[in-house]
């Protein structure tokens, strides 16, 4: 199995090396577990930890020798290690839990196989699929608990004690699809995490001390080292620009909208891009240090968080059991009928509450997915139903991400479309979006702009100059034609004010060395935006937020334009993070909307994250809800479908827990015999699994209010 050293820290005098790899293949639960064991097993190792989901490795090696075979086994033995002092926890693990298409095989074997098998092969096949959740209810019985597990074994042990296999097959077919639903939807959840963080960046170029350029595998970069990274390519290290000019795209880690110049000391992060220019960077930071290795470490904490928490109905399921044996047992104690107990017995809560739940989940998951929503798990359902506080990302999930005109402004004595035209003949050789926009907006305007300029001159990060006509051309941000070019621009001093307070990136024209002209870009605003804010406060929200990595001034007039109250500034990735958090704690139920990597703290450690359609692969590989339509509009039907999918499960739980419960009275008084109850039971379990998979009604397309719950 080929590997990627992501970091490594040597050994210091009183510590052992530490190696952190990933692996460039899919782990699967049991590989894991086995690949953790064979490297504990191994002298001089410890602290082991394999993560299945990201395929990452980290272990702990006292000498070069261990380290060697450490990377031998991932290298070539992974399947084939040794289990060494495997956990009951574990084994259960490996028999139950963590393999989805186990519920798909009960689903076949029991509807399509086993009605064409002679009555001594169904009751092998039975019996067979029977004894993983034997098993499983024995180990959490030895250990002292009396949980569904041990129910379920119980019913399972008396339906084969009375020979009923029809019975036995139908139980563990509806626990094996039960056990499987939620080990898929959190395997879903990051199973592309690891390739939504690679930078395809095997190897940099290093900028050696006596001047020469070398090409040196990434993972062999030290802090301090001068690498180079030039227009179009990834930044793979936090670090600080030592010679050069750039414009840097660093909205997937900052939530700028627009473009930022680096020039010498200024701060650039791994995951960013060079959109133009060429710099010489120091790295400070390398591997897991980085701030973007940070991000990956921060979500997978709260994944492993969120992980440990049980669905509610199964807590509930649990609650019940030592209910159902005391009747049990109270019923044989007096009546010493072994036939009216296990009457008792089968009538259990746990079928319906079990299955009802994950139905009813499903149904919504697939109504979703037909209106573009992916939900990824009940727990987000509810999550989504009992959230009052909104955060939402600005850059590309408010706004739209692509800069826009929002004004163009000429000197006295110049004409507007003529301004708008010089700008867009000079700008329409360069790729970047800003010189898009403005194109593109002359295009809309009408304006025709041949080409008849000399040749162009780029001044990476500053502006072009040329010549037009025999005059002399430069376009290009406030500081150069200023500063570079000496030109005073105190003409627009009012426009600048006035633009720059509304969150708009400006551009100026000279002509002859007299100010012009005047562009204003901004990043519009997404249209339903505002509506969407309304309508998401209408349908329970008491708190709204913005938060984005932008100015005061972009925050504050982006916030006043829809209507939002509360907002965070110049906020970093992890401080994303924090502040959802610091939302939890103050005891807010969270909903984060977010679209890129900058966003994927805070994604993970909401209640539940929401990504949009055209954000990020990490975002959506993080959120436990993705919108495959780029619109703002599905907020308000994933809140609608959640409020119905949540009426309905508990709906469906007060008929199973009222029914059964007339049930148990019926077994206990009037002595309902085992065959009775069993398809009493079952066919309640049937009806509620019925009303669970019931279509939603997809309305005409309007969200609309929901009725009171």
């Amino acid at each position: 199995m080929k590997y990627e050293i992501i970091h490594e820290l040597p050994a210091g005098e009183r510590r052992p090396q530490r190696v952190r790899l990933r692996v460039c293949a899919t782990l699967t639960p049991r590989a894991a577990l086995l690949l953790a064991h064979g490297l504990s097993a191994l002298p001089g190792l410890g602290g082991v930890e394999v993560n299945y989901r990201t395929g990452r490795v980290l272990f702990f090696a006292d000498s070069a020798g261990a380290r060697a075979a450490a990377l031998a086994l991932v290298a070539g033995e992974t399947c084939h290690a040794t289990p060494h002092a495997i956990t009951p926890e574990e084994i259960e693990k490996l028999l139950t839990g963590e393999n989805p298409s186990g519920a798909v095989v009960a689903v076949v074997r029991f509807f399509v196989v086993r009605p064409f098998l002679p009555w001594p092969l169904r009751a092998l096949v039975s019996t067979l699929s029977a004894i993983p959740f034997l098993l499983k209810g024995a180990r959490s019985l030895v250990r002292g608990k009396l949980n569904v597990d041990v129910l379920d074994a119980s019913a399972l042990t008396v339906s084969l004690l009375m020979r009923d296999f029809t019975t036995v097959g139908l139980l563990t077919m509806l626990l094996a699809v039960g056990d499987a639903l939620e080990v898929w939807t959190r395997q879903r959840a990051l199973a592309s995490l690891t390739e939504s963080l690679t930078l395809d960046v095997d190897s940099v170029w290093v900028l050696l001390p006596d001047g020469n350029e070398v090409a040196r595998p990434l993972g062999e970069v030290r802090r301090g080292d001068l690498i180079i990274v030039a227009d179009g390519s990834s930044i793979p290290v936090d670090g600080i620009v030592e010679s050069g000019e750039a414009m840097i795209n660093q909205a997937a880690m900052t939530g700028e909208s627009m473009p930022v110049r680096r020039a010498h000391g200024g701060a650039v992060y791994a995951g960013t891009i060079v959109e133009e220019g060429r710099i010489v960077i120091r790295v400070t930071q390398v591997g897991e240090s980085t701030r973007l290795q940070q991000v990956v470490s921060f979500i997978e904490q709260s994944e492993k968080q969120k992980s440990a928490i049980e669905a509610r109905y199964t807590s509930l399921a649990n609650k019940a059991v030592p209910f159902t044996f005391a009747l049990a047992g109270l019923v044989w104690l007096f009546t010493r009928n072994i036939y009216r107990a296990a009457s008792v017995l089968l009538v259990d809560y746990s079928c319906a509450l079990k299955l009802a739940t994950p139905l009813a989940v499903l149904t919504a998951m697939r109504f979703g997915t037909q209106q573009g929503i992916a939900i990824r798990g009940g727990r987000y359902l509810e999550a989504i139903r009992e959230a009052d506080t909104l955060v939402f990302d600005k850059t590309g999930t408010l706004t739209t991400s692509q800069p826009s005109v929002a004004a163009v402004i000429q000197a006295p004595g110049e004409d507007a479309r003529h301004i708008l035209g010089i700008m867009a003949c000079l700008e329409e050789h360069f790729p970047h979006p800003i010189a898009r926009a403005i194109v593109n907006h002359a295009a809309q305007e009408g304006i025709a702009h041949e080409e008849e300029h000399t040749e162009v001159k780029y001044v990476v990060a500053h502006g072009i100059s040329s010549h037009l006509h025999g005059h002399e051309m430069y376009l290009g941000s406030r500081h150069y034609l200023e500063h570079d070019e000496g030109i005073d621009l105190g003409v627009f001093a009012e426009d600048i004010a006035r633009e720059t307070a509304l969150g708009r990136s400006v551009l100026f024209l000279a002509i002859d060395g007299h100010a012009a002209g005047m562009i204003a870009i901004e990043d519009p605003l997404r249209p339903e935006a505002r509506d969407v804010v309304r309508a998401m406060r209408g349908l329970g929200f008491t708190r709204i937020l913005m938060i984005t990595g932008d100015g005061e001034k972009t925050a504050r007039t982006v916030a006043a334009e829809l209507g939002i109250t509360e907002f965070r500034a110049h906020v970093l990735p992890t401080d994303k993070g924090k502040i959802v958090m610091e939302l939890a704690k103050e005891g807010c139920k969270v909903m984060m909307v977010g679209d890129g990597i900058n966003d994927g703290p805070a994604l993970s450690a909401a209640s539940v994250g929401v990504a949009m359609g055209d954000g990020t692969d990490l975002a959506r590989a993080v959120a436990n809800v993705v919108f495959t339509n780029a619109t703002l509009w599905d907020l308000v039907k994933v809140r609608l479908l959640a409020t119905r999918a949540l009426r309905r499960i508990h709906t469906n739980a007060r008929l199973g827990i009222g029914l059964n419960s007339l049930y148990l009275l019926g077994a206990i008084v009037f002595g309902l015999p085992p065959a009775l109850t069993a398809v009493l039971h079952n066919m309640t379990t049937i009806g509620i699994s019925l009303n669970a998979i019931r279509p939603y009604r997809t309305g005409n397309g309007r969200p609309t209010p929901p009725k009171a719950a």
